[in-house]
C-alpha cells in the first residue's frame, strides 16, 4: 500500500487535475500499468496464454496495448491513454507518455526475434503522437516533442522534434527541469526555424553592407566593412 501512495502521488505531482488518490485510481494509465504487472509475472513464468489474456482485457478496457514481455520500472505514467508498447520495450523509473505513443519495433531482417523495441531511460517524457521506433536508447530525462519520430539513440536530457526527430540547438545542460508537461519547452524551438532565422539576419546583414558599398562609390569614398571585401 506504500508503493501504491507513492505512485499515486507520483502521477499528482505530473497531473494537477485529480483532486484525490482516489480519483487517480480511476485512471486508464494506471489500470492499464497494474493489468500489465499482472501480465508480465505471468509471461515471467512462461505461461503466455494466461499472459495475453490479462492483456487482451487490458486493452478492452484501458484501450492501452502493453505487451506481457515489456519491463517497466517504479512510477511510469500513461497520461490519457491510446498507447501501444512493444515486446521487448524496456522503460525505467518516473517515466511519462502521453497519448496516442507508440513504441515500436523494428522487423527483424534475419526473422529471429531478439531486442527490437526502444529502451527509454529513467525521467524521460514522450509527447503526444510521438512514434519511437527500433532498438533505440532514449536518454535519461530526455524529451520527445509531439509527433516526433525518433529512429536513432537520444542522448541524456536532450530536446527532440520533427521527423525524423533531430535534437534543438539549445545545450542539454541548460534544460534540466524536474518536469514539462507533454515534453514542451518554450525555450527550445524547431532547429530548423532556428537555422532560417539565423540565415534570415545574414541575409539582412548583407544587403546592408552592399547598400553601403554601392553609397560609398556613388560619393567616391572607400567604405569599411566588419567582413572580408565582397567582390
Amino acid at each position: 500500500m506504500g508503493r501504491l501512495s507513492d505512485y499515486l502521488d507520483s502521477v499528482k505531482l505530473r497531473d494537477p487535475a485529480p483532486r484525490s488518490r482516489a480519483e487517480i485510481l480511476l485512471y486508464p494509465g494506471v489500470w492499464a500499468l497494474g493489468l500489465h504487472r499482472v501480465a508480465h509475472a505471468l509471461y515471467r513464468r512462461r505461461l503466455y496464454f494466461l499472459a495475453r489474456l490479462v492483456n487482451h482485457v487490458s486493452r478492452m478496457v484501458t484501450a492501452i496495448d502493453i505487451h506481457p514481455g515489456a519491463t517497466i520500472g517504479r512510477n511510469f505514467f500513461i497520461d490519457h491513454g491510446f498507447t501501444v508498447i512493444g515486446e521487448t520495450a524496456q522503460i525505467g523509473d518516473d517515466v511519462t507518455i502521453y497519448q496516442c505513443v507508440t513504441l515500436g519495433g523494428t522487423d527483424p531482417a534475419n526473422g529471429i526475434a531478439g531486442k527490437r523495441h526502444p529502451t527509454i531511460s529513467d525521467g524521460a517524457i514522450i509527447g503526444s503522437g510521438a512514434q519511437v521506433l527500433g532498438p533505440v536508447i532514449v536518454g535519461a530525462r530526455a524529451r520527445i516533442g509531439a509527433n516526433a519520430v525518433v529512429t536513432r539513440d537520444v542522448a541524456e536530457g536532450a530536446v527532440m522534434v520533427g521527423i525524423p526527430a533531430k535534437p534543438t540547438l539549445v545545450d542539454a545542460a541548460e534544460y534540466q527541469k524536474s518536469f514539462v508537461p507533454y515534453g514542451t519547452c518554450t525555450d527550445n524551438p524547431d532547429p530548423q526555424a532556428q537555422k532560417l532565422e539565423w540565415l534570415q539576419c545574414e541575409l539582412e546583414r548583407l544587403h546592408k553592407e552592399v547598400a553601403a558599398l554601392r553609397a560609398g562609390q556613388a560619393e567616391g569614398a572607400p567604405v569599411a566593412s566588419d567582413r572580408r571585401t565582397i567582390a
